[in-house]
């Protein structure tokens, strides 16, 4: 089995690999058949395999189809609509399967959105952690971010169009109006665009001209803590900062204690002191 690399948007990022997978593989697994057709297309090449799709909503059902295609000696391969399959795309659950029944699996490595937007934000790219997309809901997305306040590495994520402005403003509240960030959209196509700025600014100018297309969002990690543990009128001065910036209390302690290593309960008793 072969995982395929596709362009993220622009096909002259197309590697020879990639089109001898599409010519020669007697089974093509695509994310979206109508967008394979078309990157054929573009590429000038002819699919000789047999194209069926892959994603999310089917990938439980088709999964053993395609072990069992394995089985009958064919060529199977992967293909998302841009990037490497199994990374926050189809893929994972048929690697583990093939595996598992003891069929050899290689890639035919191509672009690939995480680190292309990594290495274009501007912010540290020798350590990261890549956390795909948050979770939908408010509350689970907060909490997630809550988790992540304290990492020192790079974080990326990928968000969708219509919930970025939501996520910069928890993300502003929670990790700090200052932190670093980059949001990458339709990355390697006509339109486009890297805004580099501190997690504010990104959230006001997102709240004023939404960016549209494909997101990927690097966000700076938590800075280093100081050589000697703050002093409680510190650490009441670091929670005010961040309520002035628009965080919840809840959440600018909570912030506030996974930046520092505390226990949460203590920097409230802290903050609540003589209230």
């Amino acid at each position: 089995m072969i995982l395929a690399g596709a362009p993220l948007g622009n096909t002259g990022d197309a590697s020879a690999r990639l089109r001898e997978v599409l010519t020669s593989a007697d089974v093509i697994a695509a994310e979206d058949t109508r967008r394979l057709a078309r990157l054929a297309r573009d590429l000038d090449v002819t699919v000789r395999g047999r194209i069926v799709s892959y994603f999310e909503g089917n990938d439980e059902r088709r999964t053993p189809e395609l072990v069992e295609a394995l089985r009958g000696g064919a060529v199977v391969a992967v293909v998302t609509d841009g990037g490497m399959p199994s990374v926050s795309d189809p893929g994972y659950r048929l690697v583990r399967a093939a595996l598992d029944a003891g069929f050899p699996v290689t890639a035919a490595p191509g672009p690939s959105a995480v680190t292309t937007a990594l290495a274009l934000s501007g912010l540290p790219s020798d350590r990261f952690v890549f956390e795909g997309f948050l979770p939908r809901s408010g509350s689970g997305r907060r909490s997630r971010l809550r988790e992540l306040a304290g990492e020192p590495r790079t974080l990326v994520f990928f968000e969708a169009p219509h919930r970025i402005v939501g996520a910069l403003e928890d993300l502003t509240s929670i990790f700090g109006a200052d932190r670093q960030a980059a949001i990458c959209r339709e990355l390697t196509k006509t339109y486009e665009e890297i805004r580099r700025d501190t997690l504010a600014a990104l959230a006001a100018g997102a709240a004023a001209d939404p960016p549209r297309g494909e997101i990927t969002l690097v966000v700076a990690g938590a800075p280093a803590g100081p050589a000697t543990p703050p002093d409680d009128d510190e650490l009441r001065a670091a929670v005010a900062l961040r309520e002035s910036g628009g965080a919840t209390r809840r959440d600018a302690i909570q912030a506030v204690a996974d930046e520092y290593g505390l226990r949460k309960r203590d920097v409230y008793a802290l903050v609540h002191e003589n209230h």
